[in-house]
C-alpha cells in the first residue's frame, strides 16, 4: 500500500500549492476554449458560454461530492485526474472540431465533454485540500488553496484574450493547455514518487510519456490537422486560416472563386460580392450633394472603399474596423488585395483599428455619409452595434444633410431582425429611414437600411460610376419590398433589451 501519511515538508506544500494554482488556471482556459468555440460553430454566444459554465460548475459539483469516496492513495489519484484531465481536456478542440466537421451529434458530444471535463477539475480541489491537511491548518489550508485557485482562474482570463488566442488559437491553446495538466501530474509524481507503489510508478511514467507524445505530436502538426478539419468544414479548398484576437477568419478557394468567412459565417464570394457592394455604396452616394468625407464602420475587407473610390469627389475614407489582422489581411494577401484594387493603399483611406462605437463617441467630426458593414448581429458584442445607442450616436456624427447606410441581413430569412433595425434607427432619433434589398446568390435575398434627417428621395439616384450590376433601370427594384417580406409589432434593440439578437437568431435558426 502507498504511503499517504507521514509529515509534508515546506517544500512538498510549495510544490502542492504551485499545482493548485495551474489547476485554477487550466480551469477556466477549458471553459473559455469549449465555450469560444462552440460560439464559432453555431453561433450564439451567450447560449454556448452559459451552457459550458453551467454544465461545468454542476459537473464541478458532482465531482466534489464523489470525492469523498477517495480515502486512501490520493496523491495517486490526483495524478491520475491530471493524466485523464490532460488526455480528455486538451483534445476537447480538436475533437469538437471533428465532431462538427461530420456534422455528428454535435451538441451531445459537447455535453459530454463538459460533463467529464468539469467532474475531473471538481475533483483537484478537494484531494489537493486533503493532502496538504498534514502540514497546514484547516482555516490556513482552505484560504491558501482557494486564493491560489483563484488567482490562477483570473490570470487565465486575462491570458486567454490577449496570449493565447492571438499567438497560439483555440487549437494549440487546447493542447498547451492539457500539457500544463500533465506537468501538474508530473511534478506530483517526481515529488512524491516515494509515496507511490513500484507498479503504479511504472503504470503513470508509461501514461504521462504516451500522453506527451500524442499531444506534442498534435501541436506539431497542428496546421496540417487543422487545416484538415477545415477542409472538412467547407466546400471549398482553405488556402489561409487564422485565429485572431476577436475573431476566426478563413479564405476558401475553388478555381475563381474566393470567399472569406468569419466565424464561420459568409462575408463574400469573388463570384458575386458586387452584387451586395454596389447597393452598399451607390444608393447612398447618390443621395447626398456633398460626399468628401465618408465614414465606414466595418468593411475591413476593403470591397466597400474600392466602390468609394470610384468617386472623384470624395477625399477621404475613413475606415474603423475592430480587428487589424483583418485590414492587414486584406492589404498583405494578395488575392484579397487585387479583388479590392488595392483600395487601403490609396492615399484617400485612413485605417483605424478601434470599436466602432467608442470611435464614434469620441469623433469630433461629421461625415456627409456613414456606412455601416459590420457582420451580422449574432452575438452579443455585435448585436450592440445593431442598437438604439449606436445608432443615437451614428446620427450625431452625421452631417446636417447626409445620409447613413447599414446592411441589415437577410430580409427573408430573418424578417424581424430587418425590420427591427428600422425600428431601432427610429428610435435613435432618425426621421426618415427607407429599406432596400437585393438577390445576391450567395447570401439570397439580403437587405440594407438608409437613415436620415431629411427626406430620402430615391428616385432621383443616377449612377454614374462604372458598375457590373447596379444601374439607373435596376435601383427602383431595389426599394419594392414584397407583401410576404413585412412584419409588424417589432421592437427596437437596446443595449439593455438586445432584441434583434433573438430576431436573428431565430430567423436564421430555421433555415439552418
Amino acid at each position: 500500500m502507498e504511503n499517504n501519511k507521514g509529515i509534508l515538508t515546506k517544500k512538498d506544500a510549495s510544490i502542492l500549492l504551485f499545482c493548485v494554482f495551474v489547476v485554477g488556471y487550466c480551469t477556466i482556459i477549458y471553459e473559455l476554449l469549449i465555450g469560444s468555440i462552440s460560439s464559432y460553430f453555431i453561433g450564439d454566444s451567450i447560449k454556448q458560454f452559459s451552457i459550458t459554465i453551467g454544465l461545468t460548475m454542476t459537473a464541478m459539483g458532482i465531482g466534489t461530492l464523489i470525492s469523498r469516496f477517495f480515502k486512501n492513495n490520493l496523491i495517486y489519484w490526483f495524478i491520475m485526474i491530471e493524466i485523464l484531465l490532460a488526455i480528455v481536456g486538451g483534445l476537447s478542440v480538436p475533437i469538437l472540431y471533428w465532431i462538427y466537421s461530420i456534422q455528428f451529434f454535435y451538441y451531445p458530444i459537447m455535453c459530454i465533454l463538459i460533463i467529464i471535463i468539469g467532474t475531473l477539475i471538481g475533483l483537484e480541489i478537494p484531494l489537493l485540500t486533503r493532502i496538504m491537511e498534514e502540514y497546514f491548518q484547516l482555516r490556513e489550508n482552505i484560504s491558501n488553496v482557494l486564493s491560489l485557485d483563484y488567482l490562477g482562474a483570473f490570470l487565465a482570463s486575462l491570458a486567454f484574450p490577449f496570449l493565447l488566442l492571438p499567438f497560439l488559437g483555440v487549437f494549440n491553446s487546447s493542447l498547451s493547455t492539457g500539457l500544463m495538466n500533465l506537468l501538474v501530474g508530473v511534478l506530483t509524481f517526481h515529488w512524491f514518487k516515494n509515496k507511490l507503489t513500484k507498479k503504479r510508478r511504472i503504470m503513470l511514467n508509461t501514461q504521462a510519456v504516451l500522453i506527451v507524445i500524442l499531444l506534442v505530436g498534435c501541436m506539431l502538426f497542428s496546421k496540417e490537422i487543422s487545416m484538415y478539419l477545415e477542409n472538412s468544414m467547407y466546400d471549398d479548398r482553405v488556402v489561409f486560416s487564422k485565429q485572431t484576437k476577436y475573431q476566426k477568419l478563413v479564405i476558401t478557394k475553388n478555381k475563381e472563386d474566393l470567399r472569406l468567412y468569419i466565424d464561420g459565417n459568409t462575408q463574400f464570394s469573388t463570384i458575386d460580392e458586387y452584387r451586395y457592394h454596389e447597393p452598399l455604396i451607390h444608393v447612398p452616394m447618390n443621395m447626398v450633394k456633398h460626399r468628401e468625407n465618408v465614414l465606414i464602420l466595418g468593411g475591413g475587407d476593403g470591397l466597400a472603399a474600392r466602390e468609394l473610390l470610384k468617386y472623384p469627389d470624395v477625399k477621404q475614407i475613413t475606415v474603423v474596423d475592430l480587428d487589424k489582422e483583418m485590414t492587414d489581411l486584406a492589404v498583405k494577401n494578395h488575392m484579397m488585395a487585387e479583388l479590392s484594387e488595392h483600395s487601403f493603399e490609396n492615399p484617400k483611406v485612413k485605417i483605424l483599428n478601434e470599436d466602432a462605437f467608442k470611435f464614434l463617441e469620441n469623433a469630433k467630426q461629421y461625415f456627409d455619409v456613414i456606412i455601416i458593414d459590420l457582420p451580422d448581429p449574432n452575438n452579443s458584442s455585435l448585436a450592440r452595434l445593431y442598437s438604439k445607442e449606436f445608432y443615437k450616436v451614428a446620427r450625431q456624427k452625421l452631417a446636417q444633410n447626409g445620409v447613413m447606410v447599414t446592411q441589415s441581413t437577410s430580409p427573408f430569412f430573418a424578417p424581424e431582425a430587418f425590420w427591427c433595425i428600422q425600428e431601432s434607427l427610429k428610435a435613435a432619433g432618425f426621421k426618415y429611414t427607407k429599406p432596400y434589398h437585393t438577390y445576391v446568390p450567395s447570401f439570397g435575398d439580403w437587405g440594407f437600411m438608409l437613415a436620415g434627417n431629411r427626406p430620402l428621395d430615391t428616385s432621383r439616384i443616377n449612377i454614374t460610376v462604372p458598375t457590373k450590376y447596379l444601374d439607373n433601370n435596376s435601383v427602383p427594384s431595389l426599394f419594392v419590398n414584397e407583401k410576404d417580406l413585412y412584419r409588424k409589432n417589432i421592437k427596437a434593440s437596446t443595449l439593455n433589451n438586445p432584441t434583434i439578437l433573438n430576431y436573428y437568431l431565430n430567423g436564421w435558426r430555421y433555415w439552418n
